[in-house]
């Protein structure tokens, strides 16, 4: 349970708080399951708080320090979160579905089974997060940076990776049918018995990938880079390769 002198410091407003965090940077903070929806918490200073189990929806988080923070099981659903930092934030299970996540940073982030259904996360920095078993679902990522990212077991049908920095990334046995990764930068990903029917990957690089028993049927690869890509057992059925398609 929330500490209530925490929490009344916190309601107080951003400029009391992070006077208080200046005087008192030793103390550990616990917000958990606290009810702040709605509540305007720009720039907030929440590095290493535990706001487990916490209710944040429609909160305003925008350029707020959540790094380390614990949120997992938090419910941010709708939550504006433009510009925060959640670098090695813990957001296990955490419902983010429709939360605006546009520049955030979520470096090293633990979004194990998180929902970030329909998110915006327009140009987020996502590299090296941890988001097996996650959903994804009409999610946008237009130039996000995933780099060596952990998507394995996700669910991501329909999302937006347009123009997306994807190297190294995991998408083993991930569902990514009619999702959109068209220009995206794919090299070395690995998409064994992934699911990938209907999805658009005209002109992304998917050099040396790793497409084992891939599910492709009617995908969209016009235009691609798939040099060294491996496709052993992997289902090309309906699957559109026009001769821009290079495998040189």
């Amino acid at each position: 349970m929330a500490n209530q002198q925490h929490l009344a410091l916190l309601k107080q407003g951003a400029v009391k708080w992070i006077e208080w965090r200046i005087k008192n940077p030793d103390i550990e903070l616990d917000l958990s399951e606290a009810f702040l929806s709605g509540a305007n918490l720009r720039g907030a200073q929440l590095q290493g708080v535990n706001l487990r189990h916490c209710d944040l929806g429609n909160a305003k988080l925008i350029a707020a320090n959540l790094n380390q923070a614990n949120l997992s099981l938090a419910n941010l659903c709708d939550a504006a979160l433009v510009e925060a930092c959640l670098n090695s934030a813990n957001l296990t299970g955490t419902y983010l579905i429709n939360a605006l996540l546009n520049d955030s940073d979520l470096t090293n982030a633990n979004l194990i089974g998180a929902d970030l259904t329909g998110a915006n996360l327009t140009a987020a920095d996502l590299s090296s997060a941890n988001l097996v078993g996650a959903s994804l679902r009409k999610a946008i990522l237009r130039e996000a940076n995933l780099s060596g990212a952990s998507l394995s077991h996700a669910s991501v049908q329909n999302a937006e990776f347009i123009n997306a920095y994807l190297y190294k990334v995991d998408f083993q046995k991930a569902n990514l049918s009619e999702a959109y990764l068209n220009g995206s930068y794919l090299f070395k990903a690995n998409f064994t018995e992934a699911d990938l029917s209907g999805t658009d990957l005209r002109y992304c690089n998917l050099s040396y990938a790793n497409l084992t028993g891939a599910n492709l049927k009617g995908a969209k690869l016009r235009g691609a880079n798939l040099k060294g890509t491996i496709l052993a057992g992997a289902n090309l059925a309906g699957a559109t390769m026009s001769d821009d398609t290079s495998q040189e």
